[in-house]
């Protein structure tokens, strides 16, 4: 009965060929190593968000009055409201820690280059939405660095000429950061941005299935011989395809179990890490929850220093290295524009790194560094050598961009394997 069941579904909603399409009898390259672990893992974390967010929003009340009250009372008084919190912010660090983790990864194997173009600007436009998710979320808890913190970053849309000033005012709903902006907040966060998000992910796996898996060698996989292409399958033999007679290759092995292995393993390995923080140290000497963030929030007492939280701080620097506001600003959205435009500016043949020159290994490891060094000084209290260093790795942040696009139209490549390589 049970199966009659299942037939009539599948009859009517294909779920099966989709699954088998899209996960289980998906064919993944056989030497996916540890790198490509992190996308799998930013699913989990979306999950996470999405379910304890849910929860909260069930006490939370988007209120200047009431905001803070409501966060503390579900901490204090809901049950197990504390988990749920720290499960959140705890989350939201970890998503930014996986996702950058799986941005470098695709920039050190060349995942963006043709034909995963479209791939690679559906996951800059997924990490854009995550910034704004992000930066809305941090605001709700209506707290000191809520209020402040929203103040600056708002305030900065201020330095666009003719519609700065307006346009400030439709951000916050009022003339000031009030209920007005925290309620705004409170309806992207929960509703809008989630749901942009979802969306972005679905058309980036979308994406990557459609044009295949990279691998750590960048190569193409082999496809059995004699396959047929989808355009010259029915629907029905394309099901049969993948469920019955994939005859997989010496390149590729079916996801499930192979690959969805590996995932749990790594998945264990991430539990204990992000448990060990929920539980012991959730605000992470400050740099996961500030302490000023623990301070209802006052427009009239500002705290001593004001920086964003660690994820955003890499941006802030760029931007405070800068004495004009409005460039700033501008040099700020275009660090960020720069990876978008990554497949376009990297002229190269070859993908991985494993098989590129030497100077692009340095210029790819230095960027790394740049990039966290930036984010030190964007998160710690401003003095007159971090100005000058943050104008230094500034100039060495879009460097790379630039270095890379001069020598990698003529770079000196190692010979690429036949086949992928364990």
């Amino acid at each position: 009965m049970f199966k009659n069941l299942l037939d009539w579904i599948e009859y009517r909603i294909p779920m099966m060929r989709v699954a088998n399409m899209h996960a289980i009898q998906y064919p993944a390259p056989k030497n996916m190593n540890f790198w490509y672990v992190f996308g799998f893992l930013a699913t989990i974390v979306l999950v996470n968000q999405i379910v304890t967010g849910i929860w909260l929003t069930m006490n939370y009340v988007p209120t200047a009055e009431g905001a803070f009250a409501s966060v503390e009372y579900i901490m204090r008084e809901v049950d197990y409201g504390w988990t749920l919190r720290y499960m959140h912010s705890t989350g939201a660090s970890a998503f930014f820690v996986v996702v950058y983790m799986h941005m470098f990864r695709g920039m050190i194997y060349g995942s963006y280059q043709k034909p995963r173009e479209l791939l690679w600007l559906f996951g800059m436009f997924i990490y854009l939405a995550l910034m704004a998710e992000a930066f809305m979320g941090y605001v709700l808890p209506w707290g000191q660095m809520s209020y402040w913190g929203a103040q600056v970053i708002v305030s900065l849309f201020g330095a666009i000429p003719v519609i700065g000033p307006d346009l400030v005012i439709w951000l916050q709903g009022d003339y000031v950061i009030s209920g007005a902006t925290l309620n705004r907040f409170f309806a992207l966060h929960v509703i809008a941005l989630p749901l942009v998000i979802v969306i972005l992910v679905f058309l980036h796996i979308v994406a990557l299935h459609e044009v295949g898996s990279n691998n750590p060698d960048g190569i193409d996989v082999k496809k059995p011989k004699g396959t047929l292409s989808d355009d010259e399958k029915s629907d029905f033999e394309i099901h049969e395809y993948y469920t019955n007679r994939y005859d997989y290759t010496k390149d590729v092995i079916p996801f499930f179990p192979h690959i969805v292995l590996k995932d749990l393993v790594a998945f264990c390995i991430f539990l204990a890490a992000f448990s060990y923080v929920m539980f012991f140290n959730p605000e992470m000497g400050g740099y996961f929850l500030e302490k000023p963030n623990f301070e209802i929030a006052n427009p009239l007492k500002t705290p001593e220093h004001i920086f964003p939280v660690w994820y955003f701080t890499p941006f802030y620097a760029i931007l405070k290295a800068v004495p004009d506001k409005l460039f700033g600003v501008i040099l700020m959205f275009a660090a960020i524009v720069m990876l978008a435009l990554l497949p376009w500016i990297d002229r190269g043949k070859v993908r991985s790194w494993r098989y590129r020159c030497g100077l692009h290994k340095y210029n790819l490891l230095v960027f790394a560094v740049v990039f966290i060094f930036l984010g030190y000084l964007g998160g710690t209290p401003q003095e007159n050598w971090k100005i000058v260093a943050s104008q230094i790795a500034t100039v060495m942040y879009f460097g790379f961009f630039g270095l890379l696009w001069l020598y990698s139209k003529n770079e000196k490549t190692k010979p690429l394997p036949t086949r992928v390589t364990k």
